[in-house]
């Protein structure tokens, strides 16, 4: 069983044959988080860009658990110093670890680092688990045709923001959904400030309404078992 829990804002994690995979950990600073930095276990940090709201306490973390962070190479290097471990990839490459196949996809979005650096690009996360199970973590991107290509692998699980402003909003993340025609889908990115304030509920029926996936969606703290 792969075990999926959503933190609040873009934090999530992944459960999956003994790992621990946290994404996106920002939880200093997030009023929606749900878990205090000091609680989280990290075996493995998936890093989809450089942003406060998205590296956010990767150094903490990784310093205090060990945790191999995986990102984009631009974001591994400025890492490789303030960090234990670093694994960087890049978009379209794929690596075996330990708790399956992580390829970096591409996401439309931008990837500054906290001091101003080069963040390279942004990216999402495709990945195979040991049991089988293909899961996309979209990012922060907006809608691009290319997620038709994500969902021909046979999605079980997609992962991806509604927010609107900054990234897809609901109308642009339903079409997402359409070609990304996964089994199942879970919408974050929203909520966090008024800037990103979205209905979820509304969202879910528009989605099975018009197409065959289904909507779980998860208030800070929840998981989801698939």
């Amino acid at each position: 069983m792969t075990i999926f829990t959503w933190y609040g804002h873009a934090t999530h994690g992944l459960e999956t044959d003994g790992y621990k995979i946290l994404v996106d950990p920002f939880f200093s600073g997030n009023p929606v988080a749900s878990t205090a930095l000091e609680e989280v276990a990290a075996d493995f940090i998936l890093i989809t860009h450089g942003h406060d709201d998205h590296l956010g306490d990767t150094i903490s973390i990784a310093n205090r658990t060990g945790a191999l962070v995986i990102s984009n190479f631009e974001i591994c290097e400025w890492l490789a110093n303030r960090v234990p471990l670093t694994h960087g990839q890049h978009l379209g490459g794929g690596f075996k670890h330990p708790f399956g196949y992580l390829k970096l996809t591409l996401a439309l979005h931008g990837s500054a680092l906290p001091d101003g650096s080069y963040g390279g690009n942004p990216a999402g996360f495709l990945l195979t688990t040991n049991l089988g199970k293909k899961i996309y973590l979209a990012g922060d991107t907006g809608l691009f045709g290319d997620m038709q290509l994500i969902g021909e692998e046979g999605l079980d699980l997609a992962v991806i923001p509604i927010g609107d402003n900054y990234t897809m909003g609901p109308d642009d993340a339903l079409r997402a959904v359409k070609l990304l025609n996964s089994k199942t889908v879970i919408p974050i990115h929203f909520g966090t400030w008024d800037l990103i304030d979205q209905d979820p509920a509304a969202w879910a029926a528009r989605v099975e309404k018009e197409t065959t996936t289904k909507v779980v969606v998860l208030k800070p703290g929840e998981t989801y078992n698939l």
